[in-house]
């Protein structure tokens, strides 16, 4: 049974949050503030964490941030909860490692939606260890069991929805991936053109991967189109490494 920790300071959110996701079939614990709840964290080492922004003691940014800094609780994914809707509080949840959002008041139906998807998609053995998919290509290896990429000749650690996005594009390389299409693979469910999601994780790729980050030459956006990984082939490797260590 996954376990899932609700950390909101208000009571009766917390309470219906956690009764229909005990009725879903999931083991819930709470905490009503930043500190017990990072706490219960590591004590609990839980499947799921869903984190209300507005805590007293310590605010939501701040728990994410401290909870993917610390090795025991850096993999565990993070659904934020929040009455504030706007765009830049969403950008600074996913930057501070968030794995989803929520906007205060949500269905519930919707909210078992994204947690089933969550947990689906941060399975140990991700989606692209299950299939016989495409795992490399030219300088990109992808490694499910550990969420890395071999980028030329260096590993990269990426977060769960970083692979599942590089591993979206690199299914078509070469080719325009829709933002629709993004949205309904990474993220497991249909939301409503929250594009700036994608931008943000892009820019996060972009951040580990691309020599110049602001000037992309593998990761591509397609304005009006969507996004697409273009990747010199094995034999244009050797070339384009010397030139990105170069940089």
């Amino acid at each position: 049974m996954p376990r899932i920790l609700v950390i909101d300071d208000d009571p009766a959110i917390a309470e219906l949050v956690a009764i229909n996701l005990e009725m879903a079939g999931y083991d819930v614990s709470q905490a009503s503030d930043g500190v017990k709840g990072q706490a219960l964290a590591v004590q609990l080492i839980p499947d799921l964490i869903m984190l209300d922004l507005m805590l007293p003691k310590v605010d939501g940014f701040t728990v994410c941030q401290r909870l993917r800094r610390d090795s025991r609780t850096a993999d565990i994914p993070v659904i934020m909860l929040t009455a504030l809707g706007q765009t830049q509080n969403k950008v600074n949840g996913f930057n501070a490692g968030a794995d989803d959002y929520l906007t205060k008041p949500f269905e519930l139906e919707e909210m078992l939606v994204r947690v089933r998807a969550l947990l689906r998609r941060t399975d140990r053995i991700p989606q692209a260890a299950k299939h016989s998919e495409i795992l490399d290509y030219g300088p990109l290896t992808l490694v499910p069991e550990r969420f890395e990429a071999i980028w030329f000749d260096r590993t990269v650690k990426l977060t769960h929805l970083e692979f599942e996005l590089l591993h979206c594009l690199l299914q078509r390389h070469g080719q325009t991936v829709s933002p629709s299409e993004i949205l309904k693979e990474v993220w497991g469910y249909d939301p409503n053109d929250d594009i700036e999601t994608i931008r943000v994780h892009v820019r996060h790729l972009r951040t580990k991967l691309e020599p110049e980050p602001r000037r992309p030459k593998f990761i591509k956006t397609v304005y009006g189109a969507g996004y697409c990984l273009e990747l010199p082939s094995s034999s244009d490797t050797e070339a384009v490494s010397a030139q990105a260590h170069s940089s």
